[in-house]
């Protein structure tokens, strides 16, 4: 049996007297690929924030691994091994590929400085492994602004992955990516994530995307959990019927 890996209780945060976070009670196991849905404004990303450092909780915490990480900067939490990719990559645009990626396995290592070279050659094989892994090794020398979306945000996750997390965090993988590509895309991450044992955790509104890849499917509404469980479940409840976007 999986043992947990994240464990949040009772967390809760409001933003101008809006709860989003309302006793959001949720653990997330090792191994275990989970999709979070829910209406916009219902606090997802809020979650991921408060996971990573970002958002600070009024109540409540935060457990990796049997550590308290809710009051650690989101530096800290990196190196204990969350990482994240964002809706909108977080790339330097006028860098290469390799550079983002070689970048993060610095700051992960922990030892770069300005008079520190970058391209060291046990830097750039690490980075070009996982960039094989995501499928960019022909994009390594292309300057990461100049990329098509697909391929930025598979760009996104490397730089994520090159922190050697234990649980990566994604915020809408699949939005802004043709209807063609998304698939092909989550199954160049899902491969990759596996491939490193990584546990993975979602935010998601393609519901095609939640049914095929999400082992557990939470389900978020104003600020709480209103759901939780298998996909081909959670989707037949009423109100998840009634609460999700794009779903009738």
């Amino acid at each position: 049996m999986s043992k947990p890996l994240l464990i949040a209780r009772d967390l809760e945060v409001a933003f101008g007297g809006v709860k989003a976070a309302d006793g959001v009670n949720l653990t997330i196991n090792e191994g275990e690929f989970v999709a979070i849905i829910g209406p916009n404004g219902s606090g997802k990303t809020t979650f991921l924030n408060l996971c990573t450092g970002y958002v600070r909780p009024v109540a409540g915490e935060v457990i990796l691994r049997d550590m308290p990480i809710t009051s650690l900067p989101p530096r800290r939490i990196a190196r204990q091994g969350i990482a994240r990719a964002f809706q909108i990559p977080q790339l330097f645009t006028d860098q290469t590929v390799l550079e983002n990626v070689m970048l993060a396995i610095a700051a992960h290592r922990g030892i770069w400085q300005a008079l520190n070279p970058l391209d060291r050659p046990d830097y750039r094989a690490e980075a070009m492994e996982l960039l094989d892994l995501l499928g960019l090794a022909e994009q390594a020398g292309t300057l990461a602004g100049t990329l098509p979306e697909g391929l930025r945000k598979l760009a996104d996750v490397t730089v994520a992955m090159a922190l050697q997390p234990m649980l990566l965090l994604l915020d809408e993988p699949t939005s802004g990516v043709s209807a063609l590509e998304r698939f092909q895309l989550m199954e160049t991450l899902m491969t990759a994530m596996r491939s490193r044992g990584m546990t993975a955790l979602f935010v998601e509104h393609d519901m095609e995307i939640v049914e095929k890849y999400a082992d557990r499917v939470v389900v978020w509404d104003s600020g709480q959990v209103l759901a939780e469980g298998a996909a081909d479940v959670v989707m037949k409840d009423p109100r998840v019927l009634e609460r999700v976007v794009g779903m009738e």
